[in-house]
């Protein structure tokens, strides 16, 4: 087994609302196509300071985050984004890891995706096919 990746589109939120108001045009959303790594250990996404600046995603607050290993860290949480994947989308606030060299597509968002990990083909699909479903209780 080897890591699992798949393909997102993350959309600037904010930028996305914009457009939508007609106060920006279309072309100018920031978004940016990603292949994240998939990281069932994570609880959310997270990407890292050159994304986060690519994105024009503001710094919203600050958490203390344990990483892979034990280690703690202070991490910076960005303003939201919208998830595409293929055309199933959710909305998050990422965590922001300066130095961290992939883009970690956490367990909250997948689930919210309503996909499923298939570790030993190394592929995300989706968890009741063609359905999206979403429980709410």
């Amino acid at each position: 087994m080897g890591e699992t990746r798949t393909k997102i589109t993350l959309v600037n939120v904010t930028d996305f609302e914009m457009a939508h108001a007609g106060l920006i045009k279309e072309t100018e959303v920031r978004q940016a196509i990603v292949d994240a790594v998939v990281d069932t250990g994570a609880g959310h996404l997270v990407i890292n300071e050159a994304l986060r600046a690519k994105l024009g995603l503001r710094i919203i607050g600050n958490r203390n985050v344990t990483v892979a290993g034990g280690a703690r860290n202070d991490c910076a949480i960005a303003s939201g984004v919208l998830i595409y994947w293929n055309d199933r989308y959710t909305s998050g606030l990422p965590l922001v890891l300066p130095n961290e060299k992939e883009t970690l597509l956490g367990f909250i968002p997948l689930e919210d995706l309503d996909l499923r990990v298939c570790p030993l083909e190394q592929k995300v699909e989706e968890a009741h096919g063609n359905e999206w479903v979403h429980y709410v209780r």
